[in-house]
């Protein structure tokens, strides 16, 4: 099937903002007493890719959670749309149209594809049928009847994302989507983001492997002891490739 119309009649139809979709602002965040973002700042404009690397313990995965309201103490501005959420409960924030996908996947292991897929609420409109996902997911269709248990690792990254797709979400953050996966699993998930690109979702992908980060996304933020130390364009990713290798330590 052509990839214009996999998704044909799906994905966000709402008037974009004139500014960006998502602006972080001066983010600090705890868990208990350990301080682990020190004013995070960074913007997302609707439709874009853009992805937060760093180490282990960068904070980047704790970017992600404050913005979705699951860690306990924050600071700071998160807006969305243009308007302020930080103060917002995680269910509230979700129904603004922002979706999580965690690196463990979350999957139900006592629930089967479909099943797993039908279990989040639509929050607004603009989200993928099942089938349109069974489109996207070629994989899926062909389990629909399997277990969570029963899936490899590239099925229950894709079931994920599907999952977290029929919401109506605009905004997809994207916990490490190609940890542990095998190289043409990961070439799947690359083009799935930019088929969803494609179709005007906005995506914030944390990932370690920048050299698949460079296939995919418009920019890059460096996170380093939970700071952005740095804003790299992905037209110029060649260019600092020796400052890139000293941030990661690779």
């Amino acid at each position: 099937m052509p990839e214009d119309r996999v998704l044909a009649g799906a994905g966000p139809t709402a008037a974009l903002p004139t500014g960006p979709l998502l602006a972080v602002r001066s983010l600090n965040a705890w868990y208990g007493e350990s301080h682990i973002l020190h004013g995070v700042d960074f913007d997302v404009a609707a439709g874009e890719v853009v992805t937060l690397l760093g180490r282990n313990g960068a904070g980047k995965t704790t970017t992600l959670k404050s913005i979705m309201g699951i860690v306990p103490r924050r600071e700071g501005s998160i807006t969305y749309e243009g308007e302020e959420i930080i103060r917002l409960q995680s269910n509230r924030i979700a129904r603004r149209g922002i979706a999580w996908c965690p690196e463990e996947r979350a999957i139900f292991a006592s629930l089967n594809v479909e099943e797993n897929l039908l279990l989040p609420p639509i929050v607004r409109e603009g989200g993928l049928s099942i089938e349109q996902i069974y489109e996207l997911f070629p994989n899926l269709k062909e389990r629909l009847r399997s277990q969570g248990t029963k899936l490899s690792g590239g099925e229950q990254q894709m079931l994920a994302i599907g999952r977290i797709l029929r919401t109506g979400a605009r905004l997809l953050l994207l916990d490490e989507p190609t940890e542990g996966l095998a190289p043409v699993i990961v070439q799947q998930i690359g083009r799935t983001i930019g088929r969803l690109k494609s179709q005007g979702f906005t995506i914030l992908l944390v990932e370690q492997n920048f050299r698949f980060a460079a296939t995919v996304a418009d920019r890059h933020y460096v996170m380093d002891h939970g700071r952005v130390v740095d804003m790299i364009p992905n037209a110029e990713l060649e260019a600092n490739m020796a400052k890139l290798h000293d941030y990661l330590g690779v």
